[in-house]
């Protein structure tokens, strides 16, 4: 077996921001159903709009009412000041 070594690292604060070059994707599952969802799906969309007339439509099609929705935005690490 090799030598054990350990490491140690000061702490620092790291916020994240969003961004601004990046476009938010967003969307949704039909979860709709007694035994199994629905499960069809938006696929990636680029605005809340063109996901509110996706489940507009699928909710037209099939009367189905409830969904899932997800919001994906790329966030940069910007590290602080070492503690």
């Amino acid at each position: 077996m090799g030598k054990a070594t350990r490491y140690r690292f000061r702490e620092y604060h790291v916020t994240t921001a969003t961004d601004p070059m990046a476009l938010p994707t967003f969307e949704a599952v039909c979860v709709t159903g007694e035994e199994r969802n629905c499960a069809a799906a938006s696929g990636e969309l680029h605005t809340p709009e063109e996901l509110t007339r996706w489940i507009a439509g699928h909710c037209a099609q099939t009367g189905h009412q409830s969904y899932e929705q997800t919001m994906r935005t790329v966030v940069r690490a910007e590290p602080g000041a070492w503690q």
